[in-house]
């Protein structure tokens, strides 16, 4: 008996009204003509895969698994963050707002990079509000790079970083974090810089590794950024999430900052992590007048605008008192705490990060032939999601990833989520005996 035939519901049909759909709906295909896949798309899509963030979350979904792969709270965004924007849809605050951000919300931008960076920015020429600091980093590149020109990545890098290379027709040239620090190479970066690198990007925090850059690696950085006369685009969504670290200083600095990189960076930040609305979607770049109006046509055309509510619920955000980003850094603290050494007691090598809300970690001791094997065991066995670390780092000429002994954990959740996933990860030691 047949159930389905071509996407078909023959389940209540008898057999031979079925085999009769059956025959009807085979002749039909083979006298259709076929469209060639890879004809109709394009060489850039082909190019990459979609997301595998993301994909974790829907196998965590599947298999009723613990999710510390997707960086999202699980807990409530703030109750007066929530309440602003159902107040402006109340207001009917419910049109397009300026294309480029509605004038309050970037003056409340222009007022917090004031306070919290030290730098004047002028709300009407050097911000533009984007849909997630996702579409401000695509739109800055964008509205920068030239086809062939390169742009310089580090890796591990947040998964979308090659595929905005890639989009943009840039070629990406990867430099190395290592651990057990994620420190970079000076030569090794000195060596990717030349006469076609168009740009940097920098996540720092960082995600996925944690690294907090100091300010001698960034004054390094800015100098090859000088000397090639090149940009860079600094994603800095994990601003706030710092944590102390004894006998070394850990503290978010800007690349904007750095003295001779002010009229060469575009800040990349958002309300996502900071404010926990992901779904929100309500980011912003900043950047010199000449760059802002070029990445203000592209934004116009990819997405109009970001929505108008909320970006009235951004103006109340982000004129919250420092209070606010000093508890938000103590809690993601606190989960680290949690997470950290039951990682440790399940067999991971973890390293530590000095901010955003990721771990790290090595799984070599576990004895899988590579990191994807790992965490499919991990999310349908044991319970719990993570990401594959090859998902963060590029594939070399001879087909090697440097991912492949690495996952990554996040712990931007609540209380009883991270204490299920302990007593899940803590199976490992008996399931793999």
């Amino acid at each position: 008996m047949f159930s389905t035939i071509y996407g078909v519901d023959l389940s209540g049909e008898s057999f031979a009204e079925q085999l009769s759909v059956c025959c009807f709906l085979s002749i039909a295909l083979m006298t259709t003509p076929v469209l060639s896949t890879h004809r109709h798309v394009s060489e850039k899509a082909a190019r990459f895969t979609e997301s595998v963030i993301r994909e974790m979350t829907r196998e965590a979904l599947k298999h009723g698994a613990v999710n510390l792969s997707q960086g999202f709270p699980d807990f409530p965004a703030p109750e007066d963050i929530k309440r602003a924007a159902q107040e402006a849809i109340g207001r009917d605050v419910n049109q397009y707002a300026i294309t480029w951000g509605a004038p309050d919300f970037r003056r409340a931008i222009a007022e917090k990079t004031k306070w919290h960076l030290g730098l004047e920015v002028d709300p009407e020429t050097e911000i533009t509000v984007t849909c997630g600091s996702t579409e401000a980093m695509i739109a800055a590149m964008m509205a920068t790079v030239d086809p062939g020109e390169e742009v310089v990545i580090f890796e591990p890098f947040y998964e979308n970083y090659a595929p905005d290379a890639i989009l943009s027709d840039a070629r990406p040239r990867y430099v190395s974090l290592h651990t057990p620090d994620w420190s970079f190479d000076k030569e090794e970066l000195r060596a990717a810089f030349n006469e076609r690198t168009k740009a940097i990007i920098i996540c720092n925090p960082n995600n996925p590794t944690g690294k907090v850059f100091t300010r001698e690696e960034l004054e390094f950085i800015a100098k090859l950024c000088i000397e090639h006369d090149a940009l860079c685009f600094t994603d800095e969504i994990y601003e706030h999430i710092i944590y102390p670290r004894e006998g070394r200083e850990v503290k978010h600095i800007s690349m904007a900052q750095i003295e001779g990189m002010r009229e060469r960076t575009v800040v990349v930040n958002s309300m996502s992590k900071t404010y926990s609305v992901t779904g929100w979607r309500v980011g912003y770049a900043i950047a010199p007048p000449v760059i802002t109006n070029a990445i203000r046509k592209v934004h116009d055309f990819l997405t109009v605008g970001a929505a108008a509510p909320l970006q009235a619920a951004g103006s109340y955000a982000l004129r919250l008192p420092p209070e606010y980003y000093e508890e938000l850094g103590r809690e993601y603290e606190r989960r680290r705490a949690m997470l950290l050494p039951a990682l440790d007691a399940a067999g991971f090598r973890a390293f530590a990060p000095d901010g955003a809300y990721y771990i790290m970690t090595d799984i070599s001791s576990f004895g899988f032939a590579d990191d994807v094997e790992f965490t499919r065991f991990l999310v349908r066995e044991i319970g719990v999601a993570c990401v594959p670390g090859s998902s963060f780092y590029s594939t070399d000429a001879s087909g090697e990833n440097g991912g492949r002994s690495q996952v990554r954990f996040c712990f931007c959740k609540q209380d009883r989520t991270l204490e299920q996933a302990a007593e899940k990860l803590m199976r490992l030691k008996t399931t793999l005996r």
